[in-house]
């Protein structure tokens, strides 16, 4: 998982990985937290990664699959033939 401490509290962006493909299933930041960016930075840190690894990302978690309906430049990351 990638994950950050943020105020003592832990934010992370869950994920599994088979083969060439990072399926991230969950994405959580404490209530607290919320509406500060953070979630969007895990992703943002997570999708690195997955470029500079050469790995496709498959978001069965509702919070990536908006960020990359947000964030059409990402959709390079998606497996060949998925579409969101």
């Amino acid at each position: 998982r990638f994950e950050a401490v943020v105020d003592g509290l832990l934010c992370r962006a869950d994920y599994r990985r088979d083969g060439d493909t990072l399926t991230f299933h969950h994405t959580g930041v404490p209530e607290a937290l919320a509406g500060r960016g953070i979630a969007a930075a895990l992703v943002d840190t997570a999708f690195a990664y997955a470029r500079a690894q050469r790995l496709s990302v498959l978001p069965a978690c509702s919070y990536v699959r908006t960020y990359m309906q947000r964030h059409p430049e990402t959709q390079s990351l998606l497996p060949p033939g998925t579409t969101l």
